[in-house]
């Protein structure tokens, strides 16, 4: 699941300039976590207008913070159909986080072996959390889908069944919504929204080791 977005201005200014009329106020986090405000793009009375929710909700029968719901089923889930009907939005970032299990590797002990005339490099059992970053292969703006809840001033993401690149690293990623389609996104019946509901494709994505970033 997603559970860290990096937004960093910079590299998408000229793209969301060329996007959209109107200036948009987007606020850099290279680290965004769950309860962080986070600026989400909505259509209103004609026009795209942004403003700032927090990531995540916490509904009466949950026992612990909601903050990605499932792309395929979230129009049939009573906790998300009536914001994914009324309140889609995207959210423009620069890239996501995943961390993957890996083994470890204790260099000194290499060496040791190596010098001993192994031929192979120990295999070791300890295993140490890897930090990836995952973004465009073209440095370009990602639009993630999401559904507010306006009156709470909040925000879920909406993940999606990977595609086999991201599936090496996770069993979920974020739904992504290309910018040609932006506005069918955030003004057409659910019922014509069938079609975006997929993973972008692989060589739109490239995936960094950001384990010391």
């Amino acid at each position: 699941m997603c559970g860290r977005i990096e937004v960093l201005l910079s590299g998408m200014q000229s793209t969301l300039d060329n996007l959209f009329e109107q200036p948009l106020t987007i606020q850099d986090n290279l680290d965004l976590r769950p309860t962080d405000p986070i600026t989400t793009l909505s259509h209103r009375q004609g026009k795209i207008i942004s403003s700032q929710q927090r990531w995540g909700i916490q509904p009466d029968w949950s026992k612990k913070l909601i903050i990605n719901a499932q792309a395929e089923t979230v129009s049939q889930k009573p906790t998300f159909s009536s914001a994914f009907a009324q309140h889609r939005c995207i959210i423009p970032c620069s890239g996501w986080f995943e961390w993957r299990q890996e083994p470890t590797t204790d260099l000194l002990s290499l060496d040791q072996e190596l010098a001993n005339g192994a031929d192979t490099p120990p295999i070791s059992s300890q295993q140490q959390k890897h930090k990836y970053r995952f973004s465009h292969a073209g440095n370009k703006p990602l639009f993630m889908a999401g559904v507010m809840y306006p009156d709470q001033q909040q925000v879920v993401t909406l993940t999606i069944k990977p595609n086999t690149k991201c599936a090496q690293y996770h069993h979920r990623m974020p739904l992504f919504i290309a910018s040609t389609q932006i506005n069918h996104w955030l003004t057409q019946p659910v019922d014509n929204l069938s079609e975006l509901i997929n993973p972008l494709p692989e060589h739109w994505i490239k995936i960094t080791d950001s384990t010391q970033i």
